[in-house]
């Protein structure tokens, strides 16, 4: 709790990847929020002062996840409206302001998540969704402890600086000192 809502106000994109994670949590503990305390959560916490706020963020998120009927796959509301937000950035940055450093960064970046999007089942994704599936995939086979590649690794690096430019635009516009008509 206390975490996402710090990487909301510094890098969406550590948000988005951190609520991933947290869904999954969710369900791998099968909604059941007495589970998430006492085997995800208080082992975590320095002491049991935040476990009410904890207990109350985890109840609301297992809420918003049935209410939305996420018991098996999908993302919340709100991190699908953040990924729309990014994914108009992206094209705003790429169509609108014609910002050659982004330019550069997304072409690199774009053999490899055309890769990611043959390999995948996420056909359907833009390019932006379909980073942030990678990267969360990264995640996941860094805290399995997987071996990655110097391959894989190089085309994670390229799609994790296209996000973290994303992130850093994305924060400049939310503040207003983006300013898309004078890049």
């Amino acid at each position: 709790m206390i975490i996402a809502q710090q990487k909301l106000k510094e890098n969406i994109a550590e948000y988005v990847l951190y609520m991933y994670q947290i869904e999954d949590v969710v369900r791998a503990y099968h909604f059941d929020l007495e589970a998430i305390i006492e085997n995800y959560v208080r082992p975590q916490l320095p002491d049991d002062s935040f476990l009410s706020s904890y207990r109350k963020w985890y109840s609301e998120i297992i809420t918003q996840m049935q209410y939305q009927k996420l018991e098996k796959v999908g993302h919340l509301h709100d991190l699908k409206d953040i990924m729309v937000e990014i994914s108009y950035l992206h094209n705003s940055i790429l169509n609108v302001t014609n910002e050659e450093k982004y330019k550069a960064v997304y072409e690199r970046a774009v053999p490899y998540i055309e890769e990611f999007k043959n390999k995948s089942n996420l056909k359907d994704k833009n390019h932006v969704e379909i980073v942030f599936h990678a990267l969360y995939m990264k995640l996941l086979l860094r805290l399995k402890k997987q071996e990655i590649s110097a391959e894989t690794e190089e085309a994670f690096d390229a799609m994790r600086v296209m996000i973290a430019y994303l992130s850093r635009a994305y924060h400049q516009m939310k503040n207003g000192s983006m300013d898309f008509m004078n890049n």
